[in-house]
């Protein structure tokens, strides 16, 4: 059973699956267990736990009584944040570019957060912070 398993709710559903789908299998050897760029609905597993689910945001509203709202908001400071654990945050940052993300903070050692830390951060084609990290 998956204990937590973190969902993303993405307007652009398609162009998310294509990033994660592109970048999952190689930074954490998640393989997609079902779904596709069509959508509404798309996980990655490891050893077979969730470690992603992707589902269109008019779905989930739409499940939840919200669907008349606006899906955007004004710029704000992130809310979430998806962590992968890597081997390599410079080739991890490098396949992600690659997969299409967009560069937020270049590699960088951080043994203020913590001994040997290392990250990285990106942010996915619907704009969603992601960290690589390694120590």
């Amino acid at each position: 059973m998956d204990a937590l398993h973190p969902r993303l709710l993405v307007e652009r559903f398609a162009d998310c699956f294509r990033f994660y789908d592109a970048v999952l299998p190689a930074l954490i050897g998640a393989v997609r267990a079902s779904g596709g760029a069509a959508g509404p609905y798309a996980h990655w597993d490891v050893d077979g736990q969730g470690v992603l689910v992707l589902f269109d945001r008019d779905a989930m509203a739409a499940v939840v009584g919200r669907g008349d709202l606006p899906a955007q908001t004004p710029p704000a400071q992130d809310r979430s944040m998806f962590v992968c654990r890597v081997d390599d945050v410079d080739a991890g940052l490098e396949l992600c570019l690659a997969g299409g993300g967009e560069l937020a903070a270049p590699a960088c050692d951080r043994p203020e957060w913590g001994p040997g830390l290392r990250t990285a951060h990106v942010r996915d084609p619907e704009g969603n912070l992601v960290e690589l990290q390694s120590y």
